[in-house]
């Protein structure tokens, strides 16, 4: 699923209005039935609404949706704020044919403003700035939101909370944004809406569809994409039936200090999961009987020292190398991972403490080779480019060290985020809470690993590998909980993830 920008939004629509055709006012229409049929699902006509509406095209949905409610026999009273003088077309016909419908329901605001009493039990509807918002409110409407959200009433916002910027909002003032219960969006999600600091923002979420051109969203090309299961099926490799394992891929998973042994077990054990025919775990020598127990299946390859990783290791026989889980950052593990990591030619994910010595050693980061795939989770990634103020100022960074050294980065999160060297950004659409637990990351590095071992190129063992770790732990959830779920969970339930996609 593309994700548009607003100024793309706006291209859409258009798009939509020249090659249906369709009038910009019909297609108003449509979205107001779409938005009116949602609300009407979850609240009767015993709930009085107040619905507020802005000056555009967002305001002129908010006075379409209080018409068809009152023809519905539900209470509602639209305010209506023209300020300037200077309605959008569209507001201006909805604005006349409430009017012509029930004058009394609506009131126009053109200089003062005396608020309605939000009580419990009343539903707001937030008509007041939409997709094209561009700086943060202030004056009269920063006041109008704040008293809005000070309310006992419920909020339903149309599109997006008033407020909130569609893409970039690390200058915006979160105290002069609504927060909604409910945010019907229109046709797709917004970028804004990825980012967890925006969740408390816009509440819970529905997707409406208006049928905007497919024509048009195909021909639109977008720099952000949310991955779903119909994108990720196509890549998965067919399993030769006369397949052996010294052909499904030989992988070499470099982790684990000592006190820190799990992390290596988690990571071969996923790497195994993910299909590759052989694994090598490369651990300090005192990890060997836990990792004898725990991963029967992998070959330990013992380090010299007894409790670090001190010396880089020969990579010739390997398909694809994982370094980094539990490594620690001591003086001497730092230069062998360093010296890993020039010596390594085949496929290579770097996560963990791997990417915390190249944050002590940035210079190194443009002797990574081309391709390297790196996984920070947002500490890491901060410990390598900075400090960032919020998520899309981060997202901006990551695709940046992407873009910069040619490597594939995912940033993890709730919706993870892909990006590639081109500059394109994918977010992942699997995962859940619970899956906020030690160990998770190791497991995602161990499936990529394992999939790069087997065949896939680096961007689709990323799609795959990303896609398949959230599916593995959303099953996992729907089995044991989100409280409960630990990070072997991941790996215990990644076969399902596996036969669902084949299925």
């Amino acid at each position: 699923m593309k994700i548009f920008t607003s100024a793309q939004i706006h291209e859409l629509d258009k798009y939509t209005i020249e090659h249906e055709p369709i009038p910009s006012i019909d297609l108003m229409e449509r979205a107001a039935r779409a938005l009116t049929c949602a609300i009407t699902s979850e609240w009767s006509t015993a709930t009085p609404i107040i619905v507020f509406a802005g000056p555009g095209n967002n305001g002129g949905d908010a006075l379409a949706v209080a018409r068809m409610l009152l023809d519905m026999n539900y209470s509602v009273t639209a305010w209506l704020f023209n300020i300037t003088g200077r309605l959008s077309k569209d507001c201006a016909v909805n604005k006349s044919r409430l009017q012509e419908k029930k004058p009394k329901a609506l009131i126009e605001v053109k200089e003062e403003f005396e608020p309605p009493r939000l009580e419990s039990g009343m539903l707001v509807i937030d008509g007041l700035f939409g997709s094209g918002l561009n700086k943060p409110l202030a004056g009269g409407f920063a006041s109008l939101v704040k008293y809005i959200n000070a309310s006992p009433a419920q909020v339903v916002s149309i599109d997006i909370p008033s407020g909130l910027m569609t893409e970039d909002n690390t200058y915006n003032i979160r105290a002069n944004i609504i927060r909604a219960d409910l945010t019907l969006t229109l046709q797709q999600k917004k970028l804004s809406f990825l980012f967890p600091e925006n969740q408390q923002i816009i509440g819970r979420l529905k997707v409406l569809d208006i049928r905007l051109s497919q024509e048009g969203t195909e021909k639109i090309e977008a720099n952000y994409t949310l991955v779903e299961e119909n994108d990720i099926r196509p890549l998965l490799l067919k399993r030769n039936p006369y397949a052996h394992k010294g052909n499904m891929g030989n992988a070499l998973i470099i982790a684990g200090s000592y006190g820190m042994g799990g992390a290596s077990v988690l990571a071969t054990k996923a790497c195994l999961r993910a299909g590759a025919g052989k694994v090598t775990a490369h651990t300090p020598k005192q990890n060997n009987v836990i990792m004898q127990v725990s991963v029967p299946e992998a070959i330990i390859q013992l380090d010299r020292e007894e409790t670090i990783f001190s010396e880089a290791v020969e990579t010739e026989d390997y398909n694809a190398v994982g370094i980094g889980p539990g490594l620690g950052t001591s003086e001497q593990t730092s230069i062998a991972i360093i010296a890993q990591l020039r010596r390594t030619q085949c496929p290579l994910v770097i996560d963990a403490d791997a990417l915390n010595v190249l944050a002590n050693h940035r210079a190194w980061l443009q002797q990574l080779p081309k391709g390297v795939i790196m996984t920070p989770h947002p500490k890491e990634l901060e410990r390598l480019e900075g400090h960032s103020s919020d998520s899309y100022e981060q997202l901006t960074k990551a695709c940046n060290l992407a873009e910069r050294i040619q490597a594939f980065v995912i940033l993890k999160g709730h919706h993870s985020a892909l990006c590639l060297p081109d500059g394109h950004v994918i977010f992942n659409s699997t995962g859940n809470a619970g899956m906020a637990t030690a160990g998770s990351g190791d497991v995602l590095t161990g499936i990529i690993t394992g999939l790069l071992a087997r065949g896939y190129k680096q961007q689709d063992a990323c799609l795959l590998g990303m896609y398949l770790h959230g599916l593995a732990g959303d099953i996992a959830a729907r089995a044991l909980g989100e409280e409960s779920l630990i990070a072997s969970d991941i790996i215990q339930y990644l076969p399902q993830a596996f036969k669902k996609l084949r299925d």
